[in-house]
């Protein structure tokens, strides 16, 4: 699981209860029961799974892997699912790594809003500038907004 550096992570699990309705029902009522939202303050431990990790270590590569194909919840994807799928946007990974929403992000490294949904919806692509500047952000974001702060003083 990755986790964002923000003030408060909210973790999604599924829960079990329900596990002996029918499919109809459950799905009905999935969004009431089927997930339990968990938030954790900076600091805190996350919350325990029931996954028995003793048991999963001792498993071969080859036990783990037909396990996973007999839950019928988890299939692999086809290849031509796979295809259909996009990738997501470096650009909007970046932002989303520093917990920052769209206009939070535009106005930090001072790029306009539009140009910033472009890049993250595959509209456009940064050109070489652009992804200079993206690039300085991703390895030091602290003092590349300090020093774009400082511009505008």
């Amino acid at each position: 699981m990755r986790l964002l550096p923000s003030k408060m992570r909210t973790v999604w699990k599924k829960s079990t209860r329900g596990s002996s309705m029918a499919r109809s029902e459950f799905r009905l009522s999935m969004s009431k029961t089927g997930t339990t939202r968990v938030t954790v303050k900076p600091g805190d431990r996350l919350p325990r799974g029931d996954t028995d990790w003793a048991r999963l270590d001792a498993m071969t590569d080859e036990e783990v892997v037909a396990a996973a194909l007999s839950d019928p919840d988890a299939q692999p994807l086809t290849p031509e699912q796979l295809s259909k799928m996009r990738r997501v946007s470096r650009v909007k990974v970046l932002r989303q790594r520093l917990g920052m929403t769209q206009m939070q992000f535009a106005d930090a490294f001072h790029l306009p809003i539009t140009t910033l949904r472009d890049w993250e919806q595959h509209r456009s692509t940064p050109d070489a500038p652009a992804r200079a500047l993206l690039l300085a952000i991703e390895r030091d974001p602290e003092v590349m907004r300090r020093l774009l702060a400082e511009t505008i003083a």
